[in-house]
């Protein structure tokens, strides 16, 4: 973890074992390579362990996807597609993560693996890459959905959740969030329209063009 976590320009067996103190990277490999763990039992410890020490009623689940750059095509999920960590389309994988935020602290609560459906297209390739024929294509969207249903599912205290126009110009999960009674602040497009008291699909331009300019707040 000390590895992971440190500001290293390059991260593999070599460099982590010798940013853990390691004469060699002899015990790091073997972590790697041949010792059976299961990552999503890990993150359940984690999951149950952020709710201890940070869980309050008013925490915020936070949607937002992020990309890794990589070179080659092996890597699960790569190909050339927008990365906000470069702020352009770059080779990358990209990873949509659920973030859990309180005044006590913030980390990360669950996270999806995006497969573009060039890989969901090609079995061969996800054989190759070690994913399984039962794995088929789903949106970013859908991936958030269903980890902020898994968090209500299992009662993990929040009070809100938010994400970018990337997630909020999906009406049907606006509407599910409503339906299930869950406060959502969602940043979404000028053309998106949205339910009002006063009309169906109001057109978002059309319902704020009227506000004064001093009731505008610019965020970047």
């Amino acid at each position: 973890m000390r590895g992971l976590i440190a500001p290293l320009e390059r991260k593999n067996g070599w460099t982590l074992a010798e940013e853990a103190g390691h004469a060699g990277p002899d015990r790091i490999h073997r972590l790697l390579n041949r010792i059976d763990w299961d990552a999503d039992e890990v993150l359940d410890d984690v999951r149950e362990y952020v709710v201890e020490q940070l869980g309050e009623p008013e925490a915020v689940l936070i949607v937002d996807d992020t990309g890794f750059l990589k070179k080659g095509t092996w890597s699960a999920g790569v190909q050339r597609q927008y990365s906000g960590t470069a702020g352009r389309t770059e080779n990358c994988q990209v990873g949509v993560f659920l973030a859990y935020a309180t005044g006590r602290g913030r980390t990360l609560i669950d996270r999806r693996l995006y497969l573009p459906a060039s890989w969901t297209d090609d079995r061969e390739r996800c054989r190759r890459a070690g994913i399984g024929d039962g794995v088929v294509f789903e949106t970013k969207v859908a991936m958030a959905r269903a980890m902020v249903r898994r968090a209500i599912e299992e009662k993990i205290p929040f009070g809100w959740v938010t994400a970018d126009a990337g997630y909020g110009y999906s009406k049907s999960w606006r509407t599910e969030l409503e339906r299930a009674d869950v406060f959502h602040v969602m940043a979404t497009t000028r053309h998106d329209t949205v339910v009002t008291r006063w009309a169906l699909d109001h057109p978002v331009h059309d319902l704020f063009h009227d506000l004064p300019r001093q009731k505008w707040k610019r965020r970047s």
